[in-house]
């Protein structure tokens, strides 16, 4: 007998009945935990240390922290069936909106300082870039060197080929709308465009010689590489000095590029601003069979080309740019193109900065439950 006087409902020389059958104790119904009956079985027979130990095991494996019968306060249980997952799918959708804002954000901040893709809609720039490929751009090139002969640049026009163009809205809502559209290529610019750069600062260009070349410093240049078959190296003269911070470009496809044998009469003699410059076009990633990269021809690699002639002014001379403007009917600007890349890594980038804010939160909150 126990301490509360109860009698068991079973004689002394009767075997202790299994704890997992509660239809064999009179007096339980079928829904009291089995391990209730353990306890008061164990209670009121002295039952043995090891069948209270396997009561407390119970216990302890259901998540009972005391109660009436134990002489606890409360009681804390599993979380049914299906909970834990729950749980993960809910942290998720909780954590997919700063995914998104961190991806979005660095596809922005890749988009304006590091690539960027256009599209091309002209054939100036025949055979090296077919209409329709897509290009990207490398705009951190020149920040570690200067630009050189025979790169291929895209470059803002407005100011110099493009003066006349009224000013981009200063509006900061209408800036973020274009560059939020720019991720995906639905925005275009007209006064960006896409040449071979042929002049760099303090270079004198002259077209031509005898044999129709264009000399850069005296020097002619072995176009055969890049041009468009059949096409002449320009059909117009002139000789200009660049100035310093100006660029002399011209495209591939001479006879239908408006480049700056076109632009003569505009502020800079043709030549275009370092400052306007995008980035270096430095591979085709669009249609598959044009993919390659777009490298520097081997005739600017000869060291005569260095030999710079000393600054001077303004000479361009020769050939009538109104004549030249009503041949070069293609120049039509280059476009800023669609390309998953930008938002490709930004989301590769917000992936673990998203997983290691949440391991900091999760320690912070974890330290601060801890007594």
């Amino acid at each position: 007998m126990n301490g509360s006087g109860a009698t068991p409902p079973w004689g002394p020389a009767d075997p202790v009945p299994e704890l997992s059958d509660t239809q064999a104790i009179p007096g339980l119904g079928p829904g009291e935990p089995s391990r209730r009956a353990g306890a008061k079985a164990s209670g009121a027979t002295g039952a043995s240390a090891s069948d209270a130990g396997a009561a407390g095991a119970s216990q302890h494996s259901t998540g009972t922290d005391g109660g009436p019968d134990g002489g606890g306060t409360g009681t804390q249980q599993d979380p049914p069936a299906g909970v834990p997952g729950g749980k993960r799918r809910r942290s998720f959708w909780r954590e997919l909106p700063v995914l998104v804002v961190i991806a979005i954000v660095l596809a922005l901040i890749i988009k304006s300082f590091v690539i960027q893709a256009f599209y091309i809609p002209s054939g100036s720039m025949q055979n090296t870039l077919e209409i329709g490929d897509r290009v990207l751009i490398n705009k951190v090139v020149y920040h570690t060197r200067s630009i050189h002969r025979g790169d291929i640049i895209v470059f803002d026009g407005t100011g110099s080929w493009d003066f006349n163009t009224p000013p981009a809205s200063s509006n900061i809502f209408a800036k973020a709308a274009d560059e939020l559209e720019g991720i995906v290529g639905v925005s275009h610019d007209p006064n960006i465009y896409i040449k071979r750069v042929i002049g760099v600062p303090g270079d004198h260009v002259v077209c031509c010689t005898a044999k129709g070349e264009v000399t850069v410093n005296g020097v002619p240049l072995s176009e055969s590489s890049y041009l468009y078959p059949g096409d002449a190296p320009s059909a117009t003269r002139f000789s200009i000095t660049v100035p310093a911070g100006q660029l002399w470009v011209m495209g591939d496809h001479r006879s239908v590029s408006y480049d700056s044998r076109g632009h003569t009469g505009d502020p800079g003699g043709g030549t275009i601003p370092e400052s306007g410059v995008l980035g270096r076009a430095f591979v085709i990633i669009w249609p598959p069979s044009q993919w390659g990269f777009l490298n520097i021809p081997a005739t600017f690699e000869q060291p005569k080309l260095n030999a710079s002639t000393a600054a001077g002014g303004n000479a361009a001379a020769g050939g009538s740019s109104a004549a030249l403007e009503a041949a070069l009917v293609n120049g039509t600007p280059v476009r800023p193109a669609s390309s998953p890349l930008p938002l490709a890594l930004g989301f590769a980038g917000a992936v673990p900065l998203t997983w290691l804010q949440r391991r900091v939160r999760l320690r912070r909150k974890d330290r601060r439950s801890r007594p």
